[in-house]
């Protein structure tokens, strides 16, 4: 008999501990999230910072690019020339505009390509400065206005005005 009322009094004390244990959860607050979303892509747009950075870039490859347009109208002309000319011509001449076309449309090519791939490497490490920067800005901001949460606005759904902090965002980076 002894052994059934301790039994049942420990399953008591175990439920009421249990018991107790929820009550305790439900009546200590849960901390609400903190959210705050940007828009980065609208940062980038209207950034005068990102049009300054976008001019230089194209001052910097401006030489190379005309370069390459006037050897794509040299090339043009000669294909012209060629067309034009070929009935006329020596089949010597004929063999020596080929040749000097196909060695120009190779260099061409060539120029292009590592025109394309330098401006894409430019473009590439301007692209990490600026993302660098706004996420420390947009880390700044979250720590000093205790956001628990900041996402891009064009992963969200709905957010209210409140939580934008795009225009913050902007301002900040154009002063640096």
């Amino acid at each position: 008999m002894k052994k059934v009322v301790a039994l049942v009094s420990s399953i008591v004390m175990l439920v009421a501990g249990t018991q107790s244990f929820a009550a305790d959860k439900a009546t200590t607050p849960v901390t609400s999230a903190n959210i705050a979303v940007v828009n980065v892509q609208q940062v980038f747009q209207q950034s005068p910072k990102i049009a300054e950075l976008n001019k230089k870039l194209q001052n910097q490859f401006k030489t190379r690019q005309d370069k390459l347009v006037a050897a794509q109208k040299s090339l043009q002309d000669e294909l012209d020339k060629f067309k034009k000319e070929s009935p006329t011509m020596s089949q010597k001449d004929k063999d020596s505009l080929q040749k000097k076309i196909v060695d120009d449309q190779s260099n061409l090519a060539k120029e292009a390509s590592a025109f394309q791939q330098d401006l894409s490497k430019e473009q590439s490490k301007i692209m990490k400065s600026v993302l660098n920067q706004l996420n420390d800005i947009i880390s700044a901001l979250a720590k000093t206005n205790n956001y628990t949460l900041v996402l891009d606005s064009q992963a969200v759904i709905y957010a209210v005005d409140s939580s934008d902090i795009t225009k913050q965002v902007a301002s900040q980076f154009d002063k640096k």
